[in-house]
């Protein structure tokens, strides 16, 4: 019998090695009904652990996902105490069953919010749990206990605390810039020539620049993290955009042999958002010259038939060493970076974010002259009010 949990008098516990209240005639064991009379779930098919005690305290129903969970075998949790085959404790050592009491204390309390709690061994996992009563303030008639890893949430908060981190690392060298110039100038103003103060001011705004893209990062990775990443759709011409890009490019000092465009038509029209789509080829393109080598292709054609897609496809491929294979599944994670150049590691999977909202693909692969190469296809598509 579970410690601390008691048992009414006259009552016998049936064990059954599947999950309450019995099937019905001609129905399989093992079957939990959920909501409507011909909706039904097999409780090892669910992605959560769920363990469930009867009026008793004994267990019974244990799902594979909670033995898989605790490593404690089916077998050896149907028919015994709750708080034997969950013996956990909180954060700081207590025994969590005696401490809740589910079958005793207040008749108001409908259960446990998820919280983190310990397994022996130190593991952990985050517990919820309902107390079902037949009618409100009447006696405990089942326990149910959700389980779930906490390997996904330690991830996410680890991603959490490298995007920080980053951030933080990012921001401190343009801000110490700043602060440093600005100061000097507030205080020395008079002892610089025109053209010291030209210098360091621009030192400033290219710094103040640097802020500026790093936040506008940030915030495109918090909407499309929560997938409220917004598209203005109109026509697009894509190998407009490239040419654009490419004048930008050769008026900042590249020269025009560095970049080779090829355009095959006729291109299917496009509906897409201008402004993320030049974020995304301003990404790629500026890429190919940071971490490649030799000639930038740029290729604008129909998406290929085998693709599946109706769409168009541009591609940037340069002739530097390319990426390895072993970290081409890293290319649109956060924080990659290709080589030791700069950047915050962010832009691929901004990049990545931009065109699955569009409804398109991205990929990467080795180019024909050994360097990387990206394709993205943006599909044929039309803005809400045209369909």
């Amino acid at each position: 019998m579970a410690v601390g949990m008691s048992r009414p008098r006259g009552t016998h516990a049936a064990v059954v090695h599947a999950c309450e209240p019995p099937a019905a005639a001609g129905e399989p064991d093992g079957i939990v009904k959920l909501g409507a009379a011909d909706v039904s779930v097999d409780p090892d098919d669910l992605p959560d652990g769920l363990v469930i005690a009867d009026e008793t305290g004994q267990v019974i129903c244990f799902n594979a996902a909670a033995a898989r969970i605790t490593a404690v075998p089916q077998a050896a949790a149907l028919g015994h105490g709750l708080e034997h085959v969950l013996p956990l404790e909180d954060l700081k050592g207590r025994r969590w069953w005696p401490l809740t009491d589910p079958y005793g204390g207040l008749a108001t309390r409908g259960g446990q919010p998820e919280r983190n709690l310990l397994l022996p061994g130190g593991r952990e996992v985050l517990v919820s749990a309902r107390y079902v009563r037949e009618h409100p303030t009447g006696p405990v008639r089942r326990v149910v206990v959700s389980l779930r890893g906490t390997e996904a949430r330690r991830r996410n908060e680890r991603s959490h605390a490298e995007l920080i981190a980053t951030v933080a690392h990012e921001l401190r060298s343009p801000l110490t810039s700043v602060k440093g110039f600005t100061a000097t100038l507030l205080a020395k103003w008079e002892r610089f020539t025109d053209d010291q103060k030209r210098l360091m001011l621009e030192t400033v705004d290219a710094d103040a620049g640097r802020v500026t893209r790093l936040i506008a990062e940030l915030l495109d990775i918090s909407r499309i993290d929560s997938g409220r990443l917004e598209l203005r759709r109109q026509p697009v011409d894509l190998s407009a955009a490239v040419e654009r890009h490419i004048q930008a490019l050769t008026a900042g000092g590249l020269t025009p042999d560095r970049f080779l465009v090829r355009t095959r038509q006729p291109l299917p029209a496009v509906w897409a958002d201008p402004d993320k789509v030049d974020q995304v080829l301003g990404n790629l393109l500026e890429n190919a010259v940071r971490h490649g080598e030799g000639t930038v292709t740029i290729e604008v054609a129909p998406a290929p038939a085998k693709s599946d897609e109706k769409g168009t496809a541009v591609t940037v491929s340069d002739e530097g060493p390319g990426i390895p294979e072993e970290s081409m599944g890293r290319v649109f994670t956060r924080f990659w970076r290709g080589s030791k150049r700069g950047g915050t590691g962010l832009g691929l999977y901004i990049v990545k974010g931009i065109v699955e909202a569009h409804g398109g693909t991205i990929t990467v692969g080795r180019g024909p002259g050994g360097g990387a190469e990206f394709r993205f296809i943006l599909p044929v598509s039309a803005p809400a009010y045209l369909v």
